[in-house]
């Protein structure tokens, strides 16, 4: 009698609870089972030309041999620890030169500016023919894309046209569309805008043949409406369930945000209590959506005198840093001499973290007990920790895989499975 009360209570409430089931699955996917890359690097399509991303790695390097050509100037340019520095050094400059940008946005907006429709279409053009040419050589970052103008009412029209226009040369010149391509929606002020974003995504798809689905996009967070609406309820959220499955990631922007919310220029920064308010929403939102989260940039400039590059390269390390704790693990570079700072912290960090997570981990799966009793979800975060730092280079499989006793493929697996 009491096991079939059971059954029908049960029964009951999967019916109850199915269509409730059903949205969640749909809407919170878990994390998507890609590399997430560790920045976004943004250039003016102006100045986009084939071989940029090998140009930006050796000017990287003629930086550090200029201004810090070992690791105990490195460590005291950049306030971290010289023994992390050195282990972390060859890494860096390694990574410099064989991939030193992991994602790269031809801009049309912000740092491109208003040009005649000429120009914009032909630096348009000129920008896909180059990615298309560094696509043929193999030597093209693993992500690339476009930012070309929003759905604000003034720049709609011009943002389709290049967007249109981009996509067109780049399957013309290449054959296909790369597989890490991303485009980035900037000046979001509605709801609205981003199913505006995902219509004409499908839009574009039939005009140019491609499947359906074909092209997501990213969101930057640069206005206060698009962190807050009108009725107080978070608007990012709606905008990521609203996006029909195409958003990919949220993106902060700092300066925009920040003078937004009126604070002066000289206290605009990734660090600012209301860049923090408004991370802490997107961070909210996009949790299980399998939507990746990016920090903003400082656009202090590491360039000119060697005191003033290692006064910038020690904030934007302790930025780096600041963005990685708070799981932020991409973020904006905007100059090559950014990229040493961007992965001297990425790589420090993974690397300070390896041998608990790894320890701990080993533990977990050999149900050994290392003093730390750890959830299903701790064991995949500290999987997915792993798997970051063997993504960006920061680790290699040979070390992760003595260091936990699995594989890499397993390792993956546990990091991007499911929990709950």
């Amino acid at each position: 009698m009491a096991g079939t009360g059971l059954g029908a209570i049960c029964a009951a409430l999967d019916a109850r609870l199915a269509d409730a089931d059903a949205r969640l699955l749909r809407d919170y996917p878990g994390e998507r089972p890609l590399r997430q890359p560790v920045h976004t690097v943004y250039v003016p399509a102006d100045r986009v030309g084939p071989g940029l991303a090998a140009a930006w790695g050796e000017q990287a390097l003629a930086a550090l041999d200029a201004h810090a050509p070992d690791a105990a100037a490195l460590a005291a340019a950049t306030g971290v620890p010289e023994d992390a520095v050195a282990d972390a050094l060859p890494r860096v400059r390694a990574k410099l030169a064989a991939e030193p940008v992991e994602d790269l946005r031809v801009d049309l907006e912000d740092g491109y500016g208003a040009r005649s429709d000429d120009e914009e279409d032909a630096h348009t053009v000129a920008a896909a023919r180059a990615l298309a040419a560094d696509l043929a050589a193999g030597t093209a970052p693993p992500y690339l894309g476009l930012r070309p103008k929003g759905m604000e009412a003034a720049g709609r029209r011009r943002g389709v046209r290049s967007l249109l226009l981009f996509l067109r040369t780049l399957l013309e010149e290449a054959g296909g569309l790369p597989d890490g391509l991303l485009l980035t929606l900037p000046k979001i002020t509605s709801v609205e805008q981003v199913e505006a974003m995902a219509w004409t995504c499908g839009q574009v798809e039939d005009l140019l043949g491609l499947p359906a689905g074909r092209l997501g996009f990213e969101l930057q967070i640069e206005t206060p409406q698009s962190v807050l609406g009108p009725d107080g309820a978070a608007a990012v959220a709606r905008m990521i369930h609203r996006g029909e499955g195409r958003v990919t990631a949220l993106h902060y922007g700092t300066y925009d945000y920040s003078a937004a919310c009126g604070v002066t220029a000289a206290h605009q920064s990734m660090a600012h209590p209301a860049a923090d308010h408004a991370k802490a929403v997107m961070q909210v939102a996009a949790a299980g959506t399998g939507v990746w989260l990016s920090d903003g940039s400082t656009n202090v400039l590491p360039v000119g005198t060697t005191a003033r590059v290692h006064a910038a390269w020690r904030l934007h390390a302790g930025l780096v840093r600041r963005s990685l704790e708070r799981a932020f693990y991409q973020g904006w570079d905007l100059h090559p001499h950014q990229l040493p700072t961007r992965y001297l912290a990425a790589f420090a960090f993974h690397r300070e973290a390896f041998a608990p997570a790894a320890a701990r981990l080993r533990d977990y799966l050999g149900a050994v007990d290392g003093g730390v009793l750890d959830e299903p979800a701790t064991a995949q975060a500290l999987a997915a920790a792993l798997v970051r730092g063997l993504g960006c280079g920061a680790l290699t499989a040979d070390e992760v895989e003595a260091a936990t006793g699995v594989d890499t493929a397993a390792l993956t697996g546990l990091a991007h499975r499911r929990v709950g």
